[in-house]
């Protein structure tokens, strides 16, 4: 069986070819930590920015709870416990103005016989919640770092951690923001001239997220991302932007 003989094309076509096949690469996507992508007269380029910040503000759940062989004993050593709570934290120079001391709740401990109640009440639990607000986070820190002498005197307290908060993200965000569209032009300007083109005007902008990080950490999220539990910490926003380009 004979095989059609190919016809050899022409050199202007197999040119003509060559240079369709660079113009794609040069207009296909480029993917690194810039996260570029360039398509027709335009180019979409994420640029970023980060600074240092340092909480200023803190929050501080603490709950003590007892059991009891009655509702009214659980309930009493619950007061005596948030008030040795209390004299703690205001022992430590924590103005009595930023502790807040929430309701007494408690609530039967039932038996059970194989998943079956048997009507008998074996115990009750009750439990307090104070809440500590302070703009001194350093004196929260001192705290929570000595709570264990409460602890070792008897008084069972569930300690949730202080939350860390930064109050000034607002007026961070506008700067980050330009610094962010700084470094996206940036990145489309170095890409563009690899290629021989110019970066024009700017055709679309979004903004991401801001990320309130540990320091040095990579943790991010779509929803924004927000740490509490250091004082020190690290603040990015990122923005994707779309420039026109010409050659």
């Amino acid at each position: 069986m004979k095989l059609p003989l190919l016809k050899p094309r022409p050199f202007g076509a197999l040119f003509g070819s060559i240079f369709i096949m660079i113009g794609l690469i040069a207009g296909g996507s480029l993917i690194g930590s810039g996260l570029a992508a360039k398509a027709g007269n335009a180019i979409t380029v994420t640029g970023s920015a980060k600074t240092s910040a340092t909480a200023d503000n803190v929050v501080w759940n603490l709950t003590v709870s007892e059991s009891g062989q009655s509702a009214s004993s659980a309930v009493q050593k619950v007061e005596k416990g948030s008030l040795a709570l209390r004299n703690y934290l205001v022992a430590g120079t924590l103005p009595e103005t930023g502790i807040e001391v929430g309701g007494i709740s408690s609530y039967p401990n039932n038996e059970y016989i194989n998943g079956n109640p048997t009507g008998r009440v074996l115990s009750y639990n009750a439990s307090q919640t104070t809440i500590v607000r302070s703009k001194d986070v350093q004196l929260i820190k001192k705290l929570t770092n000595g709570i264990g002498s409460l602890l070792a005197t008897g008084v069972n307290v569930q300690n949730n951690g202080p939350q860390y908060l930064v109050s000034t993200l607002s007026s961070l965000r506008p700067q980050l923001l330009a610094d962010a569209m700084k470094d996206a032009k940036a990145r489309a300007e170095s890409i563009t001239a690899a290629v021989g083109g110019k970066v024009g005007s700017v055709l679309s902008v979004t903004s991401g997220p801001v990320q309130v990080t540990t320091q040095d950490s990579t943790d991010a999220s779509g929803g924004g991302y927000y740490d509490t539990s250091t004082i020190p910490k690290t603040v990015s926003v990122t923005v994707s932007v779309s420039f026109k380009v010409s050659k």
